[in-house]
């Protein structure tokens, strides 16, 4: 691969460079037919406009395994909010039940895929001086930001929780585009360290307030909260989701029709949209798309083989006048009922489903207001200030349409042990789908409890991990090799790198 950084011939910077150039619809006023000399793509506003734009495309190029949609499934999919119905050949299936593999292919191509992004956008970094014009210091700053991300993303898929100890080991820091091929394992803690460094040059650079599918000032410090809090910095947590809260930038979206619909909207429309992958009619992946294995369409488009769980559903059933429950649709037949898949009831789920009316097409969401609140009232948690946190907790439930004895005072915390468990069940509700609940809860120490029917409970090939299908159960303690997925094979093979256990 390309992207971990082999020496690559400086003339092949430009060739990729110009492709960028010619080849996106970015906000550039350069065409196919302009062909700007190599020298100009990064000397020309224009082509540092396109190439900068040739990178946040490397996150929906690409047909059936494309970046984006690995990065969801292997997030999202080793929790307790969802429920595959059967066996599928396909590799989620492995970040689903645990039982990875040192050949996955969905861990190869979100490797390759990730350190291509990222090596763009250390091409450009290298290249692009700052303090030459606010317009170029921004897309630098952009840059700066594509980095940092991609690899905060691949850290928390390939090393353990940074709560679990800063010297385990994360994946290469590729700062250079001239990385040496055999570079080591950085630790975790390295990767945090370097993660917080580009995002604070980028918040510096940035002065820009571009849309949500591009990266600003409020974007870089939306993720340093997440950041921070991952790293248990928690003034530094709150002290950055206030800066995005009180920028005026975004919105928590209070109609209950509104708000269930806004996947089916482009992202730009949504205010409470901090930053996404912009998916268009052309990037349609179909039944590569991330939303194929949640939903089938009436017309038959979609996998529709993952559904919503059951433990997930019965905590969402608990306030029948929450307005998130219209993100999951049961499938019936024509008598109502409730129709089945190896047994397992359909319950689809319509997060990744409906822009401009495609079934398949939807813009995921990386960053949004929500989470700010959520992570607020965890660090708020963890310092002892509970009201505070339950108050966080409660803008976002009245969001939800909930009021009255559905709220939470410290005198009544419903069954909850603490504010902090509060606080963690309600970024269950808010962002389940969206690839935090299995890392919110390891990286709190918390096992992973699946006490629910579906495939997980039939296929114990994860070694160590208790599962019974009388009752159904699987148990993922936090400190569980399979917590991480494998570096892929032949990575490991070419590098040298230390494979995790």
């Amino acid at each position: 691969m390309t992207s971990q950084g082999r020496p690559i011939p400086r003339v092949l910077f430009f060739l990729i460079l110009m492709g960028a150039v010619v080849g996106c619809d970015g906000p550039s006023s350069v065409s196919p037919k302009d062909r700007l000399p190599p020298e100009e793509v990064v000397n020309s506003l224009d082509g540092l406009r396109a190439a900068t734009q040739g990178n946040y495309n490397r996150f929906v190029e690409g047909n059936y395994y494309h970046y984006a949609r690995h990065l969801f499934y292997m997030k999202e999919f080793p929790g307790d909010n969802v429920s595959l119905s059967g066996a599928t050949t396909d590799p989620l299936f492995y970040s689903y039940t645990l039982g990875h593999k040192k050949n996955q292919t969905s861990a190869s191509n979100i490797w390759t895929l990730g350190y291509e992004a990222i090596y763009g956008a250390n091409r450009v970094i290298d290249e692009v001086e700052a303090g030459q014009s606010a317009k170029r210091d921004q897309l630098l700053g952009e840059n700066y930001f594509l980095r940092a991300l991609v690899h905060f993303q691949l850290v928390n898929v390939f090393g353990r929780p940074y709560a679990q100890g800063r010297d385990n080991l994360g994946i290469p820091i590729a700062k250079s585009p001239d990385t040496d091929a055999k570079a080591p394992r950085n630790t975790v803690g390295e990767v945090y360290d370097f993660v917080v460094k580009d995002l604070e040059r980028a918040v510096g650079l940035m002065t820009q307030k571009k849309s949500n599918v591009y990266a600003s000032k409020e974007v870089a410090q939306a993720l340093l909260s997440r950041v921070h809090l991952y790293r248990e910095e928690n003034q530094k947590a709150i002290d950055y989701a206030n800066k995005v809260i009180n920028s005026g930038r975004y919105s928590l979206i209070q109609d209950s029709a509104q708000y269930v619909t806004w996947p089916t909207r482009p992202p730009e429309e949504n205010p409470q949209t901090i930053f996404a992958y912009k998916f268009t009619e052309e990037d349609d992946k179909g039944f590569g798309a991330i939303g194929s294995m949640y939903y089938t369409g009436p017309s038959g488009n979609g996998w529709g083989e993952m559904y919503a769980s059951k433990e997930y559903r019965d905590l969402l059933s608990q306030h029948p006048e929450d307005n998130r429950r219209g993100f999951i649709e049961a499938k019936r037949d024509e008598s109502g009922n409730i129709q089945e898949r190896n047994g397992y009831p359909v319950y689809y789920v319509k997060k990744f489903t409906g822009q401009g009316g495609n079934v398949t097409l939807s813009s995921p969401v990386i960053l949004r207001l929500a989470e700010m609140y959520l992570n607020r009232a965890e660090a708020r948690a963890k310092l002892d200030r509970d009201q505070k946190a339950l108050n966080d907790v409660n803008k976002i439930r009245k969001r939800a349409g909930l009021s009255g004895d559905a709220l939470y005072e410290m005198s009544d915390l419903s069954g909850a042990q603490t504010a902090l468990d509060i606080v963690l069940r309600e970024r269950r509700l808010e962002l389940a789908f969206e690839g935090h609940r299995p890392i919110d809860l390891w990286r709190n120490g918390r096992d992973m409890v699946r006490s629910y029917p579906g495939i997980h409970t039939e296929t114990n090939i994860a070694p160590g991990l208790n599962a019974s299908t009388a009752p159904a159960t699987q148990t993922i303690p936090a400190d569980h090799p399979r917590v991480v997925h494998f570096l892929p094979e032949d990575e490991v093979e070419l590098t040298g790198m230390t494979q995790n256990p």
